[in-house]
């Protein structure tokens, strides 16, 4: 999928900054966000390949959500769609942080202003449960037990264990690297 298709550079950074400026609650959600609009709306990339541009995404050093904007820039437009990509998601939040800076003391104190923080939370929360359902259906759907056993126990731990997401994404690129060596090998 995707792979005859191409995305106009122009088409790239208004897409990722539309995103970018009205997504609200972090990477994931900017996640799902791309995911719609390069999956399910233009058809640029598959689902496998959101959720492998996703694994990057999450155990690469960074904010999630430029590191996904770099991975999906990069799959769909090389070097020069990661940089157009990353462009386009950070101008959004660069200016309004710097707007409401200016403006702090009379934005953090409206009550009106609160009252939508907190329904954006409730937004936020659904938009997130929306990603991981759809990420956590794909892996399902593959019908790899091996991938289905890994995402349970992944959720286990760090659910009822509180283990960190960091220990389980190191752990898993450790599994990952030892099983694809091991095919390779083969």
């Amino acid at each position: 999928m995707g792979k005859n298709k191409k995305v106009s550079l122009f088409q790239l950074f208004i897409s990722m900054m539309t995103i970018s400026a009205f997504t609200f609650g972090g990477g994931f959600v900017i996640i799902g966000m791309m995911r719609k609009k390069f999956c399910d709306e233009l058809h640029l990339v598959s689902e496998d390949e959101v959720l492998d541009m996703t694994a990057i995404a999450q155990s690469a050093p960074g904010a999630l959500a430029v590191n996904s904007a770099i991975i999906f820039g990069y799959r769909l437009a090389g070097v020069t769609g990661a940089l157009i990509s990353v462009l386009g998601t950070v101008i959004p939040p660069i200016v309004i942080i710097s707007v409401i800076s200016m403006i702090y003391d009379a934005f953090s104190t409206n009550h009106i202003v609160q009252i939508a923080l907190q329904v954006m939370r409730a937004g936020v929360a659904a938009i997130i449960v929306d990603a991981v359902i759809d990420l956590a259906g794909n892996v399902i759907s593959s019908k790899d037990l091996i991938n289905i056993g890994l995402m349970i126990i992944a959720f286990v731990a760090s659910w009822f264990f509180k283990v960190s997401a960091i220990t389980i994404i190191l752990i898993y690129i450790v599994l990952g690297l030892l099983t694809g060596r091991k095919k390779v090998t083969e």
